[in-house]
């Protein structure tokens, strides 16, 4: 069993940066590859950022740029810098636990809100 814990968000001005972060207990976290997604009222949750447990990273064209996925694994935490806020970055953010040699092992965190707003 896996449990995750996001904290950091928030509400923000357009433009401004927020950095959420992931706490991740149970197994092994280095073995984990971790991954960011979003979901806004009314819309399909969004995967907008993943890191493997090597170190690659992959975003959505929508953060890209703007976003940075890293993880410590001293720390057991991933995190989630995120710059240049937009009103349409606005969601509940969830982390992702999973490996993909083991379909099973996918797990998710209770979220975190960010708004973005004037």
């Amino acid at each position: 069993q896996v449990q995750l814990v996001e904290s950091g968000g928030g509400l923000v001005q357009p433009g401004g940066s927020l950095r959420l972060s992931c706490a991740a207990s149970g197994r092994i976290f280095s073995n984990n590859d971790m991954g960011w997604a979003r979901q806004a009222p009314g819309k399909q949750r969004e995967l907008v950022a993943t890191i493997t447990s090597t170190g690659n990273t992959n975003y959505a064209d929508s953060v890209k740029g703007r976003f940075t996925i890293s993880r410590d694994n001293d720390k057991n935490t991933v995190y989630l810098q995120m710059n240049s806020l937009k009103p349409e970055d606005t969601a509940v953010y969830y982390c992702n636990a999973n490996r993909p040699w083991n379909k099973s092992y996918n797990y998710w965190g209770p979220g975190t809100q960010v708004t973005v707003s004037s």
